[in-house]
């Protein structure tokens, strides 16, 4: 399964973890402010956010396409606990078929995985949505919704990193246009503390296939 990587600017002349200040004003040495949130970012990873579903089903035919659904409008809210932040995403799920006669359910199952630094997988979970389709109705919709816990100590940066990457830089100095994340020890460390909420349809091989070459 291919996941997507999140990326985490960071300003080259400062990087505030304050939550006194805004995101995007400037601080008093010029430097552009950049909160950073121990809120797992959330995202559907490539290639799994719909699935086609044929009839017969070991055809590949557009004609013979059944029904497709794609994940849309994912909505988060994040509460940071004294011990852990708890995530929780809720999706639509939107459906079509190709044959509008009869009722009909489709049950889709979905995934809900929770990644550490871009690549380690902490957990994943299953679950199933149903969409339902009335007579003569080609259209259909339904929503999901999965969630994730994360070690609070673990999503926060050591102090010794974020003293390197909120150390005042003057203009002139040496390390002046030197991004923090060029040290390999501040990356890692930023990796590591870095954590993904990533959902998507839970597809079979041939499936994920399809998507990634169609």
């Amino acid at each position: 399964m291919t996941f997507s990587k999140t990326m985490i600017a960071v300003s080259v002349l400062a990087l505030s973890l304050s939550a006194c200040a805004r995101d995007g004003e400037f601080d008093s040495s010029g430097g552009i402010i950049v909160t950073r949130s121990a809120c797992p970012a959330v995202a559907v990873p490539a290639f799994t956010g719909d699935v086609t579903l044929f009839n017969p089903p070991s055809s590949r035919d557009s004609r013979a396409i059944d029904v497709v659904a794609n994940i849309t409008n994912l909505r988060t809210t994040c509460t940071e606990q004294t011990e852990t932040v708890d995530a929780k995403v809720t999706f639509d799920v939107q459906a079509r078929r190709a044959n509008a006669a009869g009722e009909r359910d489709v049950m889709l199952p979905y995934f809900a995985t929770v990644v550490q630094g871009g690549r380690v997988v902490i957990s994943k979970s299953i679950s199933r949505v149903s969409v339902h389709f009335a007579d003569g109705q080609l259209r259909a919709s339904t929503s999901g919704s999965a969630s994730a816990s994360v070690n609070r100590a673990a999503a926060t940066l050591p102090l010794d990193v974020q003293d390197k990457i909120t150390k005042k830089r003057k203009a002139g100095d040496a390390n002046a246009s030197i991004d923090p994340l060029a040290d390999p020890d501040v990356k890692a460390a930023v990796a590591r503390a870095s954590f993904e909420l990533l959902v998507g349809f839970q597809l079979t091989q041939d499936q994920l296939q399809y998507n990634a070459t169609r």
